[in-house]
């Protein structure tokens, strides 16, 4: 269906394919039992890195590391396809491709679950990332931090 300027109603066709792997990533849970489930999603994770391009790959493994030492009680999870981090099934932190979304950057996000509301009335959200220097890896482990349990 179109509008009456001619543009396209509706999901992108990047948007439909990150609902598809959602739905198939939901099939997926349903099917593992409890007990190896944490491991297996894991590895999904850590599979999803790997397939990823050469200039996404460093950057979400340097995530993924700080994310997982800084906050371990956070569970890495495919979320949308992507790399996220979740407490109690629910995603805290996720990063995405910059790559697979077909933008020139990838992107380093929080969910409201983060909890990182500032009493100035204005906090970060989601973070552009095309390489980390230590200042940019100082700022994401310190907001890693504060939705550590």
């Amino acid at each position: 269906m179109t509008t009456t300027d001619g543009t396209a109603e509706g999901f992108t066709a990047q948007e439909r394919a990150a609902i598809k792997e959602r739905a198939a990533e939901l099939r997926k849970e349903k099917t593992r039992g409890r007990g190896n489930k944490k491991a297996a999603d894991e590895l999904d994770v850590l599979a999803k890195i790997q397939d990823m391009s050469a200039t996404d790959r460093p950057v979400a493994e340097r995530i993924h590391a700080i994310v997982t030492t800084t906050a371990p009680d956070l569970a890495p999870k495919l979320w949308y396809g992507q790399p996220a981090y979740a407490r109690n099934g629910k995603v805290v932190c996720f990063f995405r491709s910059g790559d697979v979304d077909k933008e020139r950057y990838s992107t380093f996000g929080f969910t409201t679950e983060a909890d990182l509301d500032d009493d100035a009335g204005a906090w970060p959200t989601s973070f552009a990332v095309s390489r980390l220097t230590p200042e940019a890896e100082a700022t994401l482990t310190a907001l890693v931090a504060r939705v550590a349990v």
